[in-house]
């Protein structure tokens, strides 16, 4: 027998360590040659790490969620040639197909209003899985662990769908997140679901640890102010009656220009913070990020030179980055570069956010539901649509009067939006 080591390769430049967060095989199971090993998370990425041999798997360097070194040995594989070997990384200009997870977000975990969040990662998380009636036709694949757990929650198996071809984690906490939010109940079993430790890992570690940094490192204050935004609805229902093939419009693109428009005057709100450095970069070009949820956690597309697009052609970028956000196909420089981040709960509403920054930017701008209330205009009653815009500033960089000033700006150019148009 002849064992092969397979070191962990160098699968992202200057990264010393990936973190397990998947393994695909278990100690005493046969791999194929080029079939699934684990999946490696680095800052930036997911990565696929496949066997380079087959053979049967007699050591591996952890449990999903450890950090393993690069070049250090991620399994060890007995296979039936003579003598032993060593699997050794692959040269530094060998590339490793990978697929980009998202860039290190701080911005608060909520999704942009106009970005319906529901994934994710190496293997695409799958999107939310739906209840079905048995398919007896089809053999069900998942690992062992994921039996065990569907066991001891008396799931069948044969119910949770997925869109890849094995039925993973996530696809089974989809399954109980659809069938009420209150666990899937055998029959006769108790309706009460069994404490379950959930493991910080992957892309949910990443956030956290950016979350607390940026609430360590960052003095928030946020502002908030009303707008009213009747004027702006209406010229959107106008534009989207008339816009023939064109993308319908939300809500966003129109406060992308505003913000975009109202940046030159106030240019220490797009700008980055090097903490190291004492620096503060005051950006000319917009980059702005959409704070998005999906199934594997927040991720922030950026909308690159955002100030040189219009309505249509945002609408059309923002459609276009949420849908490679949600299937996991952003690319690298789509995720990263950000100046500045918009953020909403959407449809969840909520009258007022007081988002985190997005670390190292200094602001972070958060628009909340829209609602109809009477207001009085002179000595008659009307029906408007008001909103509430929230903006989080880094105190450091931005001071209050500076970020309610640049909010005035945006709400004057919101209830005119004739503005946003004007030369």
């Amino acid at each position: 027998m002849a064992r092969y080591s397979f070191r962990l390769p160098d699968i992202g430049e200057g990264i010393a360590e990936a973190e397990i967060v998947a393994w695909h095989v278990k100690i005493g199971e046969r791999v194929e040659e080029d079939a699934q090993l684990a999946d490696m998370m680095t800052d930036k990425a997911t990565v696929e790490m496949e066997s380079p041999v087959s053979g049967i798997v007699v050591e591996l360097a952890g449990e999903v969620g450890d950090l393993i070194p690069i070049g250090s040995t991620l399994a060890v594989i007995e296979t039936d040639g003579d003598g032993d070997g060593e699997v050794e990384a692959p040269p530094a200009d060998t590339p490793v197909e990978e697929e980009i997870v998202a860039e290190t977000p701080g911005a608060e975990e909520v999704s942009v209003a106009e970005v319906a969040a529901p994934a994710p990662v190496a293997t695409p998380a799958p999107a939310p899985a739906r209840m079905a009636a048995p398919a007896h036709d089809r053999q069900v694949l998942a690992s062992p662990a994921v039996r065990a757990r569907a066991k001891d929650l008396g799931v069948d198996l044969g119910q949770v769908q997925a869109e890849g071809d094995r039925i993973r984690h996530a696809d089974l906490d989809a399954f109980l997140r659809y069938s009420g939010g209150q666990g899937y109940h055998a029959p006769g079993a108790s309706r009460a679901r069994a404490d379950e430790p959930v493991k910080v890992i992957g892309m949910r570690r990443k956030i956290a640890e950016n979350m607390a940094a940026s609430k360590r490192a960052i003095p928030h204050f946020t502002y908030v102010e009303e707008m009213d935004v009747t004027a702006l609805e209406d010229m959107r229902a106008d534009l989207n009656a008339n816009r023939g093939g064109r993308p319908k419009l939300t809500m966003l693109p129109f406060l992308i220009v505003a913000i975009c428009r109202t940046i030159p005057e106030f240019p220490m709100i797009n700008a980055r913070y090097d903490d190291e450095g004492g620096v503060v970069t005051r950006h000319g070009a917009v980059h702005l990020g959409m704070a998005t949820q999906t199934d594997a956690g927040l991720m922030v597309p950026v909308i690159r030179d955002a100030q040189d697009k219009n309505v249509w052609q945002l609408a059309s970028e923002i459609s276009r980055l949420a849908e490679a956000a949600r299937t996991g196909k952003a690319k690298v420089e789509e995720l990263t570069g950000g100046t500045l981040t918009v953020t909403s709960l959407g449809p969840l509403g909520g009258i007022a956010t007081t988002p985190v920054i997005n670390r190292p930017e200094v602001a972070i701008i958060g628009p909340n539901k829209i609602v109809e209330r009477p207001v009085f205009d002179g000595d008659d009653i009307r029906r408007a649509k008001l909103m509430n815009l929230s903006i989080s500033c880094d105190h450091r960089v931005v001071d209050g009067w500076d970020a309610a000033s640049y909010v005035q700006a945006l709400k004057k150019l919101i209830e005119t939006p004739v503005l946003l148009f004007a030369d």
